[in-house]
């Protein structure tokens, strides 16, 4: 078993903990020292003003999916066989887990046709809704396509 890197500490070190941003390189620490280094950690460590900023911008623009399945209130455990925002997305459509392609779009019409703006208009809770469900069938559609995408077989 491995030690902790902590000069003098004689505890297993099975926490791993990166010497510095964007390193391969990883120090292992016990339980303890872990939770003081991550206490003391600055991710933007010796960046300049402008790096840091364009390192935030760059964080949140890859971290918006996050962000918009957060809004969406997804984040539920799975089952295994579908992810935790597939499930979401099936019961935002106000389908069972275990609902097909074809039962997704089927309700995904019938429900984008109750809440279009267009339909209600002024009604802001049918628009977040209308949001809602194109959201959840975007993330089924893209579901689908991966689960149906075979790669060609090679050439003999």
């Amino acid at each position: 078993m491995r030690l902790c890197d902590r000069h003098g500490c004689d505890q297993p070190g099975g926490c791993p903990a990166p010497k510095s941003p964007n390193s391969p390189e990883r120090w292992y620490f016990c339980t303890d020292h872990a939770a003081e280094y991550n206490r003391n950690w600055d991710y933007f460590q010796g960046l300049d003003k402008e790096e840091r900023e364009q390192r935030e911008r760059d964080e949140r623009r890859d971290a918006n999916g996050f962000q918009s399945s957060a809004y969406h209130g997804w984040g539920g455990p799975g089952d295994g066989s579908r992810s935790r925002d597939e499930l979401h997305a099936l019961k935002a459509l106000e389908l069972e887990d275990d609902a097909d392609f074809e039962a997704v779009k089927k309700s995904w019409r019938r429900l984008a046709k109750e809440n279009h703006p267009d339909v209600k208009p002024g009604d802001t809770d049918a628009a977040v809704r209308f949001h809602t469900i194109q959201a959840a069938y975007e993330v089924l559609r893209s579901a689908e396509e991966r689960r149906s995408w075979k790669p060609r077989e090679a050439a003999d």
